[in-house]
């Protein structure tokens, strides 16, 4: 499905257009600025892209296969940016869909296979932004990869409070942390990571280019999303060492918790162990041994058990093995 939105920068005004073939003739007022919007494209809409912008095979074909690498592209008159928009299900699982952007002179073309929440955000602040309309397509592809990006940061503080909480049970006896829990946070922070990481480069090397498909005044807005990126980066470097810190605490907390156990089952078997010696001996088959038809022998006996075992849990509990 093909939505197409024109801003007349001159007269600052918006107009959406129902026939894509008139993409061509609109893209030659360079007063326009065109917006295009694939959502689940098909072969037909393929072929309109490449019929009004005349798009490599090789970016139409990167559009076509999903899970690229983010990355910029640089072709003639144009750039090919792939990024990712990550959300969390309500089930609290993270999800990354992808966003293809064609960035020309004075036209902004996205292509996607799921619909993406930023795109309406950005197109919100397109709308509002009218006195910043002579900056042309490249404020436009800024809002748009802008809105993306700040997506990350109430994602990553989301993760940060799961941190908090799983901290919280390592040292809680009354709550019991999983193994299981910490390994999806590592698993949705290097999903993040991938998806962000590439980033860096990826505006690095956009800001540099010779080819000025947008002025120099765009290029500062481009530099904020550029720090904004880097501000993602050391969060989910600075998370992942954090949860590399948790890991190890947990590990020793569940090795010193089987220590005291093993201390604990020591204890309570020297105390059987020592009540069972007294009892052994004289339950012995033998017909000639000592005190054996002492009246008081069975009063002693148990006495001495008891003596043994309230002594060992004295000698326990003072050296805090029980």
């Amino acid at each position: 499905m093909i939505t197409t939105i024109v801003l007349d920068r001159e007269n600052k005004s918006f107009t959406n257009l129902a026939d894509p073939a008139q993409i061509s003739d609109l893209r030659e007022d360079t007063e326009n600025v065109v917006w295009v919007d694939v959502l689940k494209p098909d072969a037909q809409d393929y072929a309109c892209l490449i019929e009004e912008f005349g798009f490599h095979p090789l970016a139409i074909e990167d559009c076509q296969q999903p899970h690229q690498r983010p990355k910029v592209d640089e072709y003639l008159g144009y750039y090919f940016i792939v990024l990712y928009e990550a959300e969390f299900t309500p089930a609290n699982e993270l999800i990354l869909r992808e966003l293809n952007i064609f960035l020309g002179t004075n036209y902004v073309v996205t292509v996607h296979q799921e619909p993406v929440k930023a795109l309406a955000q950005g197109e919100k602040l397109w709308r509002s932004w009218t006195d910043l309309a002579k900056r042309g397509s490249g404020l436009l592809a800024y809002l748009l990869i802008d809105a993306v990006v700040d997506e990350y940061f109430p994602i990553l503080d989301t993760i940060s409070e799961w941190m908090d909480d799983i901290e919280d049970e390592l040292f809680d006896e009354t709550r019991d942390a999983k193994l299981e829990d910490i390994f999806d946070v590592k698993k949705d922070l290097l999903l993040l990571r991938r998806s962000i990481a590439p980033l860096r480069d990826v505006f690095n090397t956009l800001l540099r280019r010779e080819q000025q498909v947008f002025s120099r005044e765009t290029q500062v807005y481009f530099q904020d999303v550029y720090d904004h990126i880097l501000r993602v980066g050391e969060m989910i470097d600075n998370l992942r060492d954090l949860l590399g810190s948790t890991m190890d605490v947990y590990l020793s907390l569940q090795s010193n918790r089987m220590n005291i156990v093993m201390k604990r089952l020591t204890a309570i078997s020297t105390i059987l162990m020592s009540a069972a010696l007294v009892s052994g001996i004289y339950g012995m088959n033998f017909a000639h041994m000592p005190e054996l038809q002492w009246a008081y022998g069975y009063y002693l006996a148990l006495g001495f058990m008891a003596l043994l075992v309230v002594g060992l849990l004295t000698f326990f509990r003072r050296i805090k093995w029980l």
